[in-house]
């Protein structure tokens, strides 16, 4: 009564186990290179912070700034360094420096508080030493740039230390 039945080739198929494994370690590979690629982007954008990108892609290397030198004392001056913005701050004892404005953590300008004497990046919090331009607080991975000031009697000029 239960007498197998003989199919033609074509239309019995077993499953081919073989083909059915490579597949899903294939599609499981490509899946877990993605992964990593959406992980690793990330950390290197962190570690190749947008300042130090933008200080090697420029060519300027000195920037002279008309009348800055009547800066008041506990002051700051936002200007162009190349394609990038730099901070002039006078200090109250009469101290000149100059720095990269480019945050080091995701690249926003940062500003000087004269009242707090700091610089503070708006976005995340970051805070950085007025005078030495050293990360102190929050997610900056490295310091403020530090630029060479000379003022004369028309200008104040700002030059790559």
């Amino acid at each position: 009564m239960n007498e197998p039945i003989d199919l033609p080739a074509h239309i019995v198929k077993e499953p081919d186990d073989k083909n059915t494994r490579r597949a899903f370690l294939v599609a499981a590979g490509a899946a877990g290179l993605a992964y990593t690629a959406l992980m690793a982007y990330p950390v290197y954008r962190y570690l190749a912070s947008p300042a130090e990108m933008e200080m090697e892609a420029t060519a300027v290397t000195e920037v002279t700034l008309k009348d800055a030198q009547k800066l008041a004392p506990g002051t700051k001056l936002l200007f162009k360094f190349g394609s990038a913005p730099g901070l002039l701050i006078h200090h109250e004892k009469g101290e000149w420096i100059a720095m990269s404005a480019v945050c080091t953590h995701l690249g926003c300008t940062v500003d000087y508080e004269p009242q707090l004497d700091r610089i503070h990046c708006a976005c995340h919090g970051g805070v950085y030493n007025a005078y030495t331009g050293a990360n102190v607080s929050g997610p900056p991975p490295h310091p403020l740039k530090l630029f060479k000031v000379t003022v004369n009697d028309t200008a104040v000029v700002v030059s790559r230390a």
